[in-house]
C-alpha cells in the first residue's frame, strides 16, 4: 500500500514479472515470424504482422482469463494474480498493433475515411454468416483500451470499487467478441480447422476452469456452522488454524475469516475493500491482515487499515470454550474494535 499514487510502483519482483512478459511477447513474435516465412514464404509483411499480433494478443486474453480461477484454485498461482494489469495493458497494445495494421492493410485505399470504412464496407448486418467480424473486433479493442485506461488505483478509487469492478468484468464481453470476430473472420476468408480448433480448445479450457473454480467456492458456501450457546455458532478448534493465517468459514450467507497470531484470534469479513479479494487467503504480516491479491491491509482486532489510510471491514465477536471457538453470527459496523481471545 502507498500514501501517494505514482505511475507504476516498481519492485524486483514486477521487473522480473514484466521483463518475462517482454521476453516472452517477443519470443513468440519472433517464432510466429519464422514459422510463417518457412511455411509461406509469399506472405507479406504487413500480413504477418496482424496475424503474429493477433495470436498473440489472444493468447494473452487467454492467460489473462485463466489466471483467476487458477488462483482460486492454487494460491501458487497469485503472485501471476497481484500482477495481471500488466499483462491486461500488454494485451491492449498487441491488440491495438493488430487493429491498426489491419485497418491500414484493408481500409486506406479507399475514398471514405478509414475508420468509417470499417463500419461501412461489410452491410451484411442482418446476417449471422456475413455479419461484418471487424467490427466486433473494433468494439472489443475499445473495451480492452477502457480497461487499459483505468487500470491504475486512481480509477479504482475515484470510479469506486464496485463501478471499477463491473468496468474490468467487461473483459468477458470482450472475449465473446474476439471469438466471433476469429470464427466470423475464418469463416468468411481463409477457413482454417486448426485456428477453430485451436481457440476452441482454450475455450473449453477456461470454460473448465471457471467451472471447476465456482464449484469449490459454492461448496464452501453451502457449509454451514453448529448454533449452540444461546445464538452463539461453533467454528472450528484453535489447532485447526495455522499460525498467522485464517480458517474461512460462512454465517447468514457472509464469508468471515477467522485470524490466529501472537496466541490470539480475531474473525473480520473475508472481503477486501479494494477488489473484494479473500482476506482469509491472506496472511499475518508485520501485525496486519495481508490481502493475497494486492496486498491491502487491515488490523485484525478492528478491521480498519492501519493509519493514514481509510479502508475498513466488518468484525465479529468470538468466544473459547475449552479449546473450541464459537462466534455471534451478527457483524458489527466495519472497523469497530474487539478484543481478541488470547489462548
Amino acid at each position: 500500500m502507498g500514501l501517494d499514487y505514482t505511475t507504476i510502483l516498481w519492485n524486483k519482483h514486477k521487473k522480473l514479472y514484466d521483463k518475462l512478459i517482454a521476453v516472452a511477447m517477443l519470443t513468440y513474435l519472433l517464432g510466429f515470424v519464422l514459422i510463417t516465412l518457412a511455411t509461406n514464404p509469399e506472405a507479406t509483411a504487413e500480413t504477418i504482422i496482424i496475424r503474429a499480433f493477433g495470436t498473440l494478443a489472444i493468447v494473452l486474453l487467454h492467460i489473462v482469463l485463466a489466471i483467476g480461477p487458477l488462483a482460486r484454485l492454487n494460491p501458487r498461482f497469485l503472485p501471476l494474480l497481484y500482477n495481471r494489469r500488466h499483462l491486461g495493458v500488454s494485451i491492449f497494445l498487441t491488440a491495438l498493433v493488430h487493429g491498426l495494421f489491419s485497418i491500414i492493410q484493408f481500409h486506406t485505399l479507399g475514398n471514405v475515411n478509414a475508420l468509417y470504412a470499417v463500419f461501412t464496407s461489410n452491410m451484411d448486418y442482418d446476417s449471422f454468416v456475413n455479419f461484418p467480424f471487424q467490427v466486433l473486433g473494433f468494439f472489443a479493442l475499445l473495451i480492452l483500451f477502457l480497461m487499459a485506461a483505468t487500470s491504475h488505483d486512481f480509477w479504482l478509487k475515484n470510479l469506486s470499487p464496485k463501478t471499477w469492478k463491473r468496468l474490468h468484468m467487461m473483459v468477458y464481453f470482450a472475449y465473446a467478441l474476439v471469438l466471433m470476430h476469429v470464427f466470423l473472420g475464418a469463416l468468411q476468408q481463409q477457413p482454417s480447422i486448426w485456428s477453430i480448433g485451436i481457440l476452441t480448445l482454450g475455450f473449453l479450457t477456461l470454460t473448465s476452469l471457471h467451472l471447476t473454480a465456482a464449484l469449490r467456492e459454492a461448496k464452501l458456501d453451502r457449509q454451514k456452522t453448529k448454533q449452540v450457546n444461546n445464538g452463539w455458532e461453533y467454528i472450528c478448534e484453535i489447532d485447526d488454524i495455522p499460525e498467522d493465517r485464517a480458517k474461512i468459514f460462512v454465517v447468514k450467507k457472509e464469508r468471515v475469516a477467522l485470524f490466529k497470531y501472537d496466541h490470539k484470534l480475531s474473525a473480520i469479513s473475508n472481503v477486501c475493500k479494494h477488489q473484494g479479494g479473500p482476506l482469509g487467503e491472506g496472511k499475518v504480516v508485520d501485525g496486519c491482515v495481508t490481502c493475497p491479491w494486492h496486498g491491502y491491509q487491515y488490523l485484525p482486532q478492528n478491521g480498519q487499515s492501519p493509519p493514514p489510510f481509510t479502508e475498513k471491514v466488518a468484525t465479529y465477536r468470538i468466544k473459547k470454550i475449552d479449546k473450541g471457538i464459537y462466534i455471534d453470527p451478527q457483524a458489527l459496523e466495519e472497523g469497530t474494535a474487539v478484543e481478541p481471545i488470547t489462548f
